[in-house]
């Protein structure tokens, strides 16, 4: 087994590229904050960030300036308020920012198309919204079995995908357990993938559990242990989400 074990700066150093699309998943829990801060301190420019729910560690990364677009379904901090440095990047004139809006579902539906080698993936949830009048990027297609006419979106491959979790071997064996997000779908769609983890256990821990292991490591490029790097979102079974911080 290929120890893929690398500190988050050499991470983010060789596998974050300016003007690369990067995807930081996680759904209010095991939001990987640690690796956010590690692309501002490094000073990544041009990056298209995508997310279904971009809090605060994407509006500190519009702050930093390392965005150019954001491609997402809803934006906010759930708990504690607006992201104000995204809504003055998009409120300056001309924009500082350029945006790509999707449903919830049209961001997952996305990266089941990247993770399935698909070009797009078809779904229901746009009809009478006027949100493909926003996006020209949201496409119709007819149904070959029931002629039904069908919203589709085009596969999202991002060039790299971060993700925190629990725990995970050396080689990227990677568990995850407690609310889910589209971790799986993300790391499966994209090039390139950094795992950032709670603790790192042998392959044996792994292999005693095979259930909560969500992302293989035969998909992933690196492993960085960073203790409390969700903070401060929350990681089941480590520590809680911090909404005064």
């Amino acid at each position: 087994m290929k120890n893929k074990v690398v500190s988050l700066r050499e991470a983010v150093s060789s596998l974050v590229r300016d003007g690369d699309t990067v995807v930081i998943e996680g759904f209010t829990h095991l939001i990987s904050f640690a690796a956010g801060h590690e692309i501002i301190r490094q000073k990544k420019r041009g990056l298209t960030l995508c997310r279904l729910t971009p809090d605060l560690n994407y509006d500190q990364l519009i702050a930093a300036g390392c965005a150019k677009k954001l491609v997402f379904s809803w934006a906010g901090n759930p708990g504690v308020g607006s992201l104000h440095a995204f809504r003055r990047a998009v409120e300056a004139k001309p924009p500082a920012l350029e945006l790509e809006e999707y449903s919830h579902f049209g961001m997952v539906a996305r990266l089941s198309a990247g993770a399935a080698n698909l070009p797009f993936w078809p779904l229901r949830d746009y009809e009478d919204s006027d949100i493909p009048r926003a996006n020209p990027r949201i496409k119709s297609v007819i149904c070959p079995f029931t002629a039904e006419k069908l919203a589709a979106v085009p596969a999202l491959r991002p060039d790299v995908t971060i993700v925190h979790a629990q725990r995970a071997d050396a080689g990227g064996n990677t568990q995850i357990w407690g609310l889910m997000g589209v971790q799986k779908e993300a790391a499966f769609a994209s090039k390139r993938v950094i795992v950032v983890v709670e603790e790192l256990v042998s392959e044996s821990v792994i292999r005693s559990d095979p259930n909560r292991t969500l992302i293989p490591g035969l998909q992933v490029d690196a492993v960085c242990v960073e203790p409390w790097g969700a903070h401060p979102s929350y990681a089941q079974g480590y520590y809680d989400r911090d909404n005064d911080f």
